[in-house]
């Protein structure tokens, strides 16, 4: 048998590293920035949180999930977003009592049974950002800041910001009866899950892709002619903080998002180098989850973004971000009895936070060379019975073709290769 990855999932390899470690990177320094905190919850969480965060007629719950028995028949799933996760964790281990306002972020792979598709996998990889403990429409913005900057510092150019609002739940509930009655006297000419979703939840219509749906789509009344004066003064006020902090939007009417848990500021960024599947990251804001998982009136905000749809638009724009790292130094060994001390200078420079690689092959010195030019080394020094006898060798500077003379010593060395 031919043993390959599940459909689907697929393996990072290492000359693709460089890529993710740019984009990880950049993510992690950001954050430092914005004072937002690390945290890393569980691959597997028990099925109901999703059902109940996530809503159980969303195509998400009903569809997508890697859902299963343990040992003792308890439902779990493989996390198919992480903001349940993160409010979970908020509330399980108290973090509101440290401070009332908690920023995080997070990284790591989520799972959705969904078609494979250019940019789209069975296992993929999220980084987010969850604001916990504020209804400023300030930090809205500051969310959204950091979805721009970050897709800005990658060097994406063509970006977007589609922006709606869709208020509170008595806003949804409304806008929700005025969709099913618009949605209804058109169900004939619409697909076989719009008419399942005027029944069950109107609001997920918006999401559909096919043509059918979209020719009734486009007429459909607008989220904001619906939302009340507290949620009509907070979107007025997130535009006029984009507004004066010079971040361009659209709003787009029939932006949703889709998950049930989102109210008010809904937002997608979006970029022309990637066509029909262009949002590259979403969010908005959850002022009901924290609550419905059994905690005090709490709003959030966040947003989501897919590692590998980034690092798509990154291969598109030829950015030399896939070459794998670069080491300090490659010793080369001259026979056997080289060995000992390549071996051991190498266990001492590397504690000296060096980054390089020995002959591991008994290759002849020519090839030891043909590899140190393979791998990019800096710097190669070749260690031999004269070198050894002597105490002294050449380190090569690979990039200007400078040698110098050099003791054998792992702070000589490194000295040399500082020079």
């Amino acid at each position: 048998m031919k043993y390959r990855s599940v459909r689907g999932m697929h393996d990072i390899l290492p000359e693709a590293i460089g890529r993710w470690k740019v984009v990880e990177e950049k993510i992690k320094e950001l954050m430092i920035r914005y004072r937002y905190h690390e945290i890393r919850p569980p691959l597997l969480e028990y099925t109901e949180l999703f059902k109940r965060g996530i809503g159980e007629d969303s195509d998400l719950v009903g569809k997508e999930m890697y859902t299963f028995p343990d040992k003792r028949g308890r439902s779990l799933t493989l996390r198919p977003e992480a903001t349940a996760s993160v409010v979970r964790a908020y509330l399980e281990h108290g973090i509101y009592a440290k401070e009332p306002l908690q920023k995080l972020y997070y990284l790591g792979p989520m799972f959705r049974y969904e078609k494979p598709q250019k940019g789209r996998s069975r296992q993929f990889h999220q980084y987010g950002v969850e604001a916990i403990g504020s209804i400023d429409p300030a930090l809205d913005v500051e969310v959204i800041d950091i979805a721009w900057a970050l897709l800005e510092e990658l060097g994406l150019s063509g970006l977007s910001l589609r922006l709606n609002s869709i208020g509170c739940q008595a806003d949804h509930k409304r806008y929700r009866q005025e969709l099913k009655d618009y949605f209804t006297t058109r169900l004939e000419s619409m697909c076989e899950n719009c008419q399942q979703r005027c029944r069950t939840n109107p609001l997920r219509i918006l999401d559909c892709k096919k043509e059918e749906c979209q020719l009734h789509i486009q007429s459909a009344p607008a989220s904001v002619d619906y939302l009340c004066s507290d949620c009509s003064r907070h979107f007025t006020a997130v535009r006029n903080y984009l507004e004066q902090l010079n971040l361009a939007y659209v709003i787009d009417p029939h932006l949703v998002r889709g998950l049930d848990y989102y109210t008010r500021t809904v937002f997608e960024l979006i970029s022309s180098h990637l066509g029909a599947q262009d949002s590259l990251l979403g969010g908005g804001r959850y002022d009901n989850l924290v609550e419905i998982f059994g905690g005090p009136s709490t709003p959030a905000v966040g947003f989501a973004g897919g590692m590998e749809r980034l690092i798509l638009v990154l291969q598109k724009r030829k950015e030399r971000t896939n070459v794998m790292v670069r080491p300090d130094l490659f010793i080369a060994a001259l026979g056997d009895e080289s060995r000992p001390l390549v071996i051991s200078l190498a266990q001492q420079l590397r504690r000296k936070d060096i980054s390089l690689d020995i002959d591991y092959r008994s290759r002849s010195l020519r090839k030891q060379m043909t590899y140190a030019n393979q791998i990019n080394a800096r710097n190669i020094i070749v260690i031999g019975p004269d070198e050894i006898a002597s105490g002294t060798g050449r380190i090569k500077d690979m990039d200007s073709g400078l040698e110098r003379k050099v003791s054998l010593k792992p702070a000589e060395i490194q000295a040399a290769m500082e020079k």
